[in-house]
């Protein structure tokens, strides 16, 4: 008889547990530390070479159910936003607006079957493939990984629909960002900040990251969509076949009839919206928009909303369900806006979402008491996916609190002397990659590390870009399997998918980029690349 498998919330409990354990085993210690100034005029908290000195230790107890309060506000942005998204998407879902942009989007892949060459190539390898490249473009360009958490209950049920599973639909969005992430061509959170605290010019060599960046693309591009193929042939060897019905039965767009309409609520939630857009065109009449080093100056604000206004316009004659659509597309054109221009994170990208929710409703004519009633059971269905995120973060606050994180990084540290150069990237390639289990945010751990790590480069004949790759690779792997990483953990909720089925389906992937990611470290020991 087979054991029932633990709950995502018992699986990630238990690592808080064990973390206590390991503050009684693990001696206490810290680095000393201070303030870097960056290239750009900002600060950094970095660690004082050779100040690693023991502490009183600071054993874990009662704190393991304390942790998870500390967890919870220490991940309350995170929490909010899923919440936010989850109210939000569910006043959309109600319009039935997406089941309409789902439907016309298969029917459209079906047309593209009649042409012989498409169908030989397999028309769905196709649109997954651009839908995988805009994302990871994202990831590698402005580190998208939070805001993937809004586009899951988009793309879930669109793979459901084309014939796959939320597994699909998850690596679509969610694994295609963080291969961009860990292939990073331009990233300034993992990249931008640990080549400021190596001295080195911000986002050089490029080129080759470029190339790096083209690799991991198409060894994870190409795991997916075989996977995918095997779903599709086989429905049955889907290992979250039952788990899905929850998304055919909720989220299915066949046999559904859509009356096509278009009331004058929703013609005043147009000129509300554009007169809110006149009004920041005029504000912000002129945007600076910055890719890795290059600054865009144009009036990217003014431009998003006529096309809105015009867009817009045309839909509504349709009618109302096309108006939200396009109210969703420009939604994510102003986060790209924002994100790219003015430096947004999850509080302004949640409060976008949220207004796209009330305009959404607004123009379904639904009164203020439908649209809140949805908003709360929307909140409500997607509530497990922001609590896990608050357990989760406890696994960070026992081990800080531990005081046991620095001494785990000065103890790997020292495992990279008197070795040969090849040996010892491979060392801090592993150190990065298992630091980033225990400390999932990619800002935080190069703060921690590259202090070290660049100048032990030095010593060691290794040039300090590719200890920055080697950070690179360690930090973005991983984030597609440790469940101390709240964006996952909150992904994973969102798509109904346990922890362990995501692990069964991921680990091979993971093990198969991180062999990937030592194999692109090698060339860098023997070829002088531009930057290294």
């Amino acid at each position: 008889m087979l054991k029932k498998v633990p709950h995502t919330y018992v699986i990630v409990f238990s690592i808080v547990i064990i973390s206590a354990l390991l503050t009684w085993i693990i001696p206490a210690g810290e680095f000393d530390r201070t303030q870097k100034t960056m290239s750009d005029g900002s600060t950094k908290t970095v660690i004082v070479e050779n100040s690693f000195h023991r502490v009183d230790a600071e054993p874990q107890t009662w704190q393991v159910f304390s942790s998870i309060f500390n967890g919870f506000t220490s991940q309350a942005n995170i929490i909010v936003f899923i919440l936010l998204i989850g109210g939000a998407f569910w006043i959309l879902n109600a319009s039935q607006a997406l089941d309409v942009g789902i439907s016309a989007f298969i029917r459209w892949t079906k047309k593209l079957e009649k042409n012989k060459i498409l169908n030989k190539i397999g028309v769905h390898n196709i649109v997954m493939v651009l839908i995988m490249m805009m994302f990871s473009a994202f990831g590698a360009i402005f580190g998208m990984s939070e805001e993937t958490i809004a586009f899951v209950i988009i793309l879930v049920p669109l793979a459901i629909s084309m014939g796959y599973d939320s597994i699909v639909g998850v690596c679509l969005v969610y694994v295609a960002a963080h291969l961009g992430f860990a292939g990073a061509i331009l990233n300034p959170f993992t990249i931008g900040i640990a080549q400021g605290l190596s001295d080195l010019p911000i986002f050089s060599g490029w080129e080759y990251r470029l190339i790096c960046w083209i690799v991991v693309n198409m060894v994870g591009f190409t795991f997916i969509l075989l996977y995918a193929r095997k779903i599709k042939r086989n429905p049955e060897k889907s290992i979250t076949k039952d788990i899905d019905e929850y998304w055919r039965k909720n989220k299915s767009t066949e046999n559904q009839k859509v009356e096509y309409y278009t009331p004058l609520s929703a013609w005043i939630s147009f000129l509300v919206l554009s007169c809110i857009l006149i009004l920041f065109s005029a504000f912000y009449s002129n945007s600076t928009l910055k890719i890795g080093n290059s600054i865009f100056n144009f009036p990217a604000v003014p431009i998003a909303s006529f096309a809105f206004a015009v867009v817009s316009f045309f839909a509504l004659r349709k009618s109302v369900h096309y108006y939200i659509l396009n109210l969703l597309a420009f939604t994510v054109v102003f986060l790209i806006i924002g994100v790219m221009g003015y430096q947004w994170y999850v509080m302004e990208i949640g409060a976008l979402f949220f207004g796209m929710g009330l305009a959404a409703g607004i123009a379904m004519n639904k009164s203020a008491n439908n649209i809140t009633k949805l908003f709360i059971e929307g909140a409500k269905d997607i509530f497990s996916a922001a609590f896990i995120v608050g357990i989760a973060g406890g696994i960070i606050v026992i081990l800080s609190d531990g005081k046991i994180i620095d001494t785990i990084m000065f103890s790997l540290s020292g495992a990279m002397q008197d070795f040969g150069k090849e040996s010892s990237i491979g060392i801090m390639y592993s150190i990065q990659t298992f630091l980033n289990i225990i400390i999932p945010s990619g800002s935080a751990k190069a703060a921690l590390t590259m202090p070290i790590m660049a100048p032990f480069s030095d010593l060691i004949g290794i040039a300090r870009q590719t200890t920055v790759l080697a950070f690179q690779f360690g930090d973005g792997f991983t984030n597609m399997i440790t469940p101390t990483s709240g964006v996952l953990i909150g992904v994973l909720g969102i798509a109904k998918i346990p922890f362990n089925l995501w692990f069964k389906f991921v680990w091979k992937l993971i093990l198969l980029l991180f062999v990937i990611g030592f194999l692109l470290l090698l060339p860098t020991l023997y070829f002088s690349f531009n930057g290294f």
